[in-house]
């Protein structure tokens, strides 16, 4: 079985491992670990180390095949304290998700630094988030959920880590392998139960917003899930590590019956 969740078969091109494989469909791509190796894609392109990322959006253009593809990117708009950097996963001889990021210039602003979301309980001590077991796809089955006491559909707070590298034989960063697990705030809270005659509810963006740099394995997800009478829902989370909430991600759902008209 493979260790991680992709090859890469040279600078622009990569393969994906079986553990990358989705919940809606089995021969395309999760968008988490997408979302990982595309953030480490941003990090490395042209690299500024008194820069970081802050903020990455990602379009969904449609289904991300499993298989061979690659990524090309680029600075969309330079800078010397703000710079606009794109990605985009090629597959098949199509974009199948674009990503750009907001690099902004470091500074000093311990002075005036402050905090208004609440910490989660740490991981420590916590059961198995048994729920996740409803889901289908390796990429699901390939990470260690824990949840706190009082998950419920539409509310609650998780912990997610993997065993699996991001890429095989390069080390990335914190932040690329926690990027690579918030996708799955859609599915820990989940309205409905995913499958059978009910609904699904993909969604067709992920917008992550990063006010410090994420640091450890565990990432924590505080998460609300709200569906709207008109066939569009919102997941929002708040994002922690073990030192605590460290940025938020917004993904906009499109919610659909299975089985009968949406």
């Amino acid at each position: 079985m493979a260790e991680s969740y992709y090859r890469a078969l040279g600078e622009e091109t990569f393969e994906s491992t079986i553990h990358t494989q989705g919940a809606w469909n089995e021969h395309e791509q999760h968008m988490a670990p997408v979302a990982g190796l595309l953030a480490h894609a941003l990090e490395t392109c042209s690299p500024r180390p008194d820069m970081r990322v802050a903020r990455i959006s990602y379009d969904i253009l449609g289904v991300i095949p499993r298989g061979t593809f690659d990524v090309r990117t680029k600075v969309l708009r330079p800078g010397r304290t703000i710079e606009l950097l794109e990605a985009e996963l090629i597959a098949g001889g199509r974009a199948a998700v674009r990503a750009t990021a907001w690099r902004l210039a470091l500074g000093s602003t311990g002075e005036v630094a402050a905090l208004e979301d609440a910490s989660m309980p740490g991981p420590d001590g916590l059961e198995e988030a048994r729920g996740m077991t409803e889901w289908p796809g390796e990429f699901i089955g390939s990470l260690d959920f824990r949840a706190v006491p009082g998950l419920r559909p539409g509310r609650g707070q998780v912990w997610i880590r993997t065993p699996h590298s991001m890429l095989e034989g390069e080390t990335t960063s914190d932040l690329a392998r926690m990027v690579g697990l918030v996708d799955t705030a859609n599915g820990i809270a989940a309205r409905v139960p995913p499958g059978g005659d009910s609904y699904m509810f993909p969604n067709v963006d992920l917008q992550i917003h990063l006010h410090r740099t994420p640091r450890g394995e565990w990432l924590g997800l505080d998460t609300r899930v709200t569906f709207g009478t008109d066939g569009i829902g919102l997941t929002s989370s708040v994002l922690h590590d073990e030192q605590g909430p460290f940025g938020r991600s917004e993904q906009i759902l499109t919610v659909r019956r299975l089985g009968g008209q949406a």
